[in-house]
Formats: structure tokens, C-alpha cells, sequence
């Protein structure tokens, strides 16, 4: 069986990463890659021993020995990029979030949609073996009925005015870079909520979200509490609560590798749930998979869901008064 292809567009920290997964599945060949500059391609293919290397964007789109491309540029270049690669006949993976706004991810969903092309959001964590592991206990009723979610994803990084984190041109904020993390946690478990709230302190030299708490409201009681945050922090991990006791997920969205299961009068349970490589080989796995079985969207994954979430992370942004620069420009 041929190996599926891949092309990986950027070069930064997170192209590297997936570079490492692809090294270590055994089904993937990773071919090409793409930098703004041909210096920047000769550097990443050297690290990774890829032949193909491409100065520009455009020239690995048109590669016919790429089967699926990676895309790994900011925030903001998503939209223009996935445009790119679907209109040149690829797959593509896109890094999270997979737009800055809900207008733009639905153009991407279409245009994916109508060329027969696959398209997912690169949310790594939802193919974790230790999250599918707690989604199975939870649907099993190892807890009894869930009706709480608690999930932070809150660090204190450095301010810097051009950092990513910070600046609105880059697509800042703690919410569209930290936040989806617990949203997608969230409804993992619940599924979209019936309505929400959600209240930002805005960075007061940028204007771009620092700190943010959620709650998402479900008309049969349940919640999800959810905060994420560029400027404090705390530790990283969530708790799923049942009628029937509680399921710890340790080092949530960083290396999620460990669970405790807390039963009312038992000892609690604490099962290792190491994950291969980097973690994110298991997202590359969900592509082969769905690739190889002929779907063009992953069910842990799907569209719809990406869709209604950016919805809903409009919705908070824009009722704290932050908007991105091209929703500014009415683009």
C-alpha cells in the first residue's frame, strides 16, 4: 500500500511537530515543504530530509507528489492559504483555530465540500488516547449522568506587543489560540450548548482578549465552566463530573497522559495513558483513516462542529467589542 503524502506549509514550531508525527507513522511520507523564503524551505527540509522544497506557497499547492498539506502559518492566513491548497485539488489538515472568524470558515467548508476534498481542524487533543479513554468511561456511565465540565488553559506568557498572543494582526488573543482547547473539551463531552455566556478583560495596549471565562448552558442542567488565559495562570487539566463520581484529565492540552477516576468511598484510580510520539501522530492516524475509507470529514472532528464553535466564538468576541482587523475592514 502506497504511503499518503504530505506537505507541510510553514516552517515554525508547531510545522515541526508535525513533521515529528509524520516521522513516526509508518503510512505517511512527508514530501514537500513550503516557506516564504527558499532559505527557510532548504532549513526545514535539511532537519527533516525532505526533497522537495519550495519558496513559495503556491509552487507546493501545485505539487503533484503531495497528497494532503499541513498547514501551520498563523492564525490569520489560514483562510487564504486552505483557499489556496483546495482550489490546487489538495487534502488539507489546517492548524487550529481553522479561521479567525465563522464567515471565513464556512467559505473553506464549501469550497471543501464541493470539490470532494478532505478538510479538518487540527484540534490534536481530540485524539488522545487518555481523552478517548475518559469519553469512553463517560459514555459507558463509569461516572453516572455527566453534568459538569471544569476546563482551563491558562499560561503567563510574556507580553510582547508583535507576539501572536498579543497582536490583533496575528490574530491574538487567549481565546481563538487557548480557548477553543476547553471549548472543544467541552462539547466533546455535552455537544454544543443551548446558549452561553462569557465575559474578557481586553489587553489595554493591544485590544486583544487576555483573559476569558465561559460558561455554556444546556437546557437540561448541564455546564461546562471554562477559562483560558495569555497573563495567568494555573494548572492545566479538567474534570469531568458525573452523579456517580469524577474523571481528572492531567496536563490537558499539554501532555495528556494520565487520568484519575474518583468514585464517592473508593480509592481513587490512576491510569496511564501514554501516547505515542508527540502526541500528534494520532491526528495525522484520523486523516490516513479517513482518507483510506474514502470520507471526506472525521467524525471526532467534524465540520459542522468547527463551524458552529467559530459561531460561537464570534459571538463572544464581539460582544466584549473585539473584533480582528478585516471583520473591521467589513471583509
Amino acid at each position: 500500500m502506497q504511503k499518503i503524502r504530505w506537505g507541510i506549509l510553514a516552517t515554525g514550531g508547531i510545522a515541526g511537530k508535525l513533521a515529528q508525527a509524520l516521522a513516526d507513522c509508518d503510512d505517511a511520507a512527508l514530501v514537500a515543504v513550503a516557506s516564504r523564503t527558499q532559505a527557510r524551505a532548504d532549513e526545514f527540509g535539511d532537519q527533516w530530509k525532505i526533497d522537495r522544497r519550495y519558496g513559495s506557497y503556491e509552487a507546493l499547492a501545485a505539487d503533484p507528489a503531495v497528497d494532503v498539506v499541513y498547514i501551520a502559518t498563523p492564525h490569520p492566513f489560514h483562510y487564504e492559504n486552505m483557499l489556496l491548497c483546495l482550489n490546487a485539488g489538495k487534502h488539507v489538515l489546517c492548524e487550529k483555530p481553522l479561521t479567525l472568524d465563522a464567515k471565513q470558515a464556512q467559505a473553506c467548508i464549501n469550497l471543501a465540500r464541493r470539490k470532494r476534498l478532505f478538510l479538518m481542524e487540527a484540534v490534536w487533543t481530540r485524539f488522545n488516547p487518555a481523552i478517548r479513554q475518559a469519553l469512553q468511561w463517560a459514555q459507558a456511565g463509569a461516572i453516572g449522568t455527566v453534568r459538569l465540565i471544569k476546563a482551563d488553559f491558562c499560561i503567563n506568557a510574556p507580553f510582547n506587543t508583535t507576539s501572536r498572543l498579543y497582536a490583533p494582526e496575528l490574530g491574538g488573543g487567549a481565546l481563538l489560540d487557548l480557548g477553543i482547547y476547553p471549548l472543544t473539551f467541552a462539547t466533546l463531552f455535552l455537544g454544543l450548548p443551548d446558549s452561553f455566556t462569557s465575559t474578557a478583560h481586553l489587553n489595554t495596549i493591544t485590544g486583544v482578549d487576555e483573559l476569558v471565562a465561559m460558561t455554556l448552558n444546556y437546557n437540561d442542567g448541564r455546564l461546562a465552566q471554562l477559562a483560558a488565559s495569555s497573563r495567568v495562570s494555573l494548572p492545566i487539566e479538567a474534570v469531568i463530573v458525573g452523579s456517580e463520581g469524577s474523571i481528572k484529565v492531567h496536563e490537558l492540552f499539554i501532555r495528556p497522559d494520565r487520568l484519575s477516576l474518583h468514585k464517592p468511598g473508593k480509592p481513587v484510580e490512576v491510569h496511564e495513558l501514554p501516547f505515542r510520539s508527540n502526541g500528534y501522530i494520532h491526528e495525522v492516524e484520523e486523516v490516513h483513516k479517513c482518507l483510506r475509507a474514502g470520507r471526506l470529514e472525521s467524525e471526532v472532528m467534524p465540520l459542522d462542529e468547527t463551524l458552529a464553535l467559530m459561531k460561537v466564538m464570534d459571538v463572544m468576541r464581539h460582544s466584549w467589542g473585539f473584533k480582528y482587523p478585516h471583520e473591521l475592514a467589513g471583509l
